[in-house]
């Protein structure tokens, strides 16, 4: 019998725990953390071996096969031991993937991805038995075993393509390439660049890859490093003879000859790049053969994501914009960038080496204060404090909104949109956007 060991008993471990189970490993899982209640009951239930709050290295190092969550980096110790034996350490998606014969479309990026998996799978329901997973909802292990969709819409952080061997989607989407989690790469770019590119290493011809032919970053690394699948890119500036381009209001897509045309004043969602979240995921279902009807009708109802530029409240004319999911440069970018009033801009929290000059411009034409929630402000107030009439500290969300709520006048936006990680003051970027609405709910 061989014996699987899952480091990390949270949604994507215990998954993976009750999947391998089912094919008929030995297996145990260890957290170095401690294990939530609802996932120690299922491991209890399934009379699965855990342990939390250590890991025993003489049930570890026994192991035929490693799953290791995307969190633990690979300088850990423990896995660089694991690793020194010459054991396999692979992700979650590459252990499930071996357990089914689903089309995968594989949807990876530094910002847009959950969007844009979340709008496929939209589109794709519709017509088609598919499911949603990889950092979103159930486990992809889990699903696996419990339904096996014929079709999965994967979300895939590079951490998870770290650890791939065979993985590999019939679609793979890259929605851009900006620098995010460095510290995880040796601050080196080109490190991070290749590991999103690893959604196409084992692609043929056969597969498809979707990409921003307007990020300089992808089509650089293309030109350079070669893929075997077949290239769809998406513009908003260039004409495409395969993919797909904005041609005054209308989106093109053309795959094979077989052209359809989307209006974008159909689109619920607004921004720049939003048009292209919605590129690609109607690339995908149009190759997926969805019916053009259905591809519109679905691009006008979607909802969007929640902690994704979600419209919370308006209070005295004044709209409150929960944009906590914008966890780097790139994504709080793109939302000052769709700010359309004056903005009370809420900014802050573990900074992963970021560089705000690009928000300057913005900075100065729409934001007309800013308040920093971060245990440690110093480098917004050096980068912003000249900028603006109003910068102020806090460390409560609840005190954060009295503040902009003082400062936002009829007509203008309060927006939070963090540009950083939420682990100094909350549990996680979900944690940090529900304590905004429920602060805001309390006004």
């Amino acid at each position: 019998m061989k014996r699987l060991v899952v480091l990390g008993g949270g949604e994507s471990g215990v998954g993976t725990a009750l999947l391998g189970k089912a094919k008929g490993f030995d297996v145990f899982v260890s957290d170095k953390g401690k294990i939530k209640e609802k996932y120690k009951e299922v491991l209890i239930h399934n009379e699965i071996e855990w342990e939390d709050e250590t890991h025993t290295e003489a049930k570890i190092l026994n192991a035929d096969i490693v799953m290791k969550s995307p969190g633990i980096p690979d300088k850990v110790a423990l896995v660089k031991q694991i690793h020194e034996k010459g054991i396999l350490v692979v992700s979650e998606i590459e252990f499930a993937s071996k357990y089914t014969n689903a089309t995968i479309v594989g949807i990876t990026g530094s910002n847009g991805k959950t969007t844009t998996a979340t709008l496929t799978n939209h589109l794709l329901k519709q017509e088609l038995k598919v499911g949603l997973a990889g950092n979103i909802g159930d486990s992809f292990a889990k699903q696996i075993l419990e339904k096996d969709y014929p079709n999965y819409v994967l979300e895939i952080s590079s951490f998870q393509l770290d650890d791939i061997v065979d993985f590999k989607p019939k679609i793979a989407v890259i929605t851009n390439i900006t620098p995010d989690h460095l510290d995880r790469y040796d601050y080196k770019f080109e490190n991070y660049i290749a590991s999103k590119f690893r959604i196409a290493e084992n692609q043929t011809k056969d597969d498809y890859l979707i990409y921003d032919a307007d990020d300089e970053v992808l089509t650089s690394w293309l030109g350079s490093h070669p893929v075997q699948s077949t290239l769809l890119p998406f513009s908003l500036v260039k004409t495409i003879e395969n993919g797909a381009y904005l041609d005054k209001e209308n989106i093109i897509i053309t795959i094979d000859n077989d052209k359809i045309i989307m209006p974008t004043r159909s689109l619920t969602l607004e921004g720049k790049h939003n048009v292209k979240n919605a590129m690609a995921a109607s690339t995908v279902a149009h190759l997926l053969k969805i019916r053009k009807q259905t591809i519109r009708e679905s691009l006008e109802n979607f909802q969007g994501v929640e902690h994704r530029l979600e419209q919370v409240l308006k209070i005295n004319k004044v709209q409150y914009i929960n944009d906590s999911k914008a966890t780097n440069v790139n994504a709080t970018y793109y939302a000052l960038e769709s700010m359309d009033a004056p903005t009370v801009w809420i900014v802050g929290g573990v900074d992963k080496g970021n560089n705000y000059e690009e928000l300057f411009p913005f900075v100065n034409e729409k934001v007309k204060a800013i308040i920093c929630l971060g245990v440690d402000n110093e480098k917004l107030l050096k980068a912003f404090g000249n900028m603006v009439d109003v910068i102020v500290e806090t460390q409560f969300m609840s005190e954060a909104v009295k503040i902009a709520y003082k400062l936002a006048e009829s007509g203008d936006n309060v927006l939070l949109s963090p540009a950083c990680a939420s682990f100094d003051l909350f549990e996680n970027y979900e944690d940090r956007g529900r304590q905004f609405k429920d602060a805001i709910r309390n006004l």
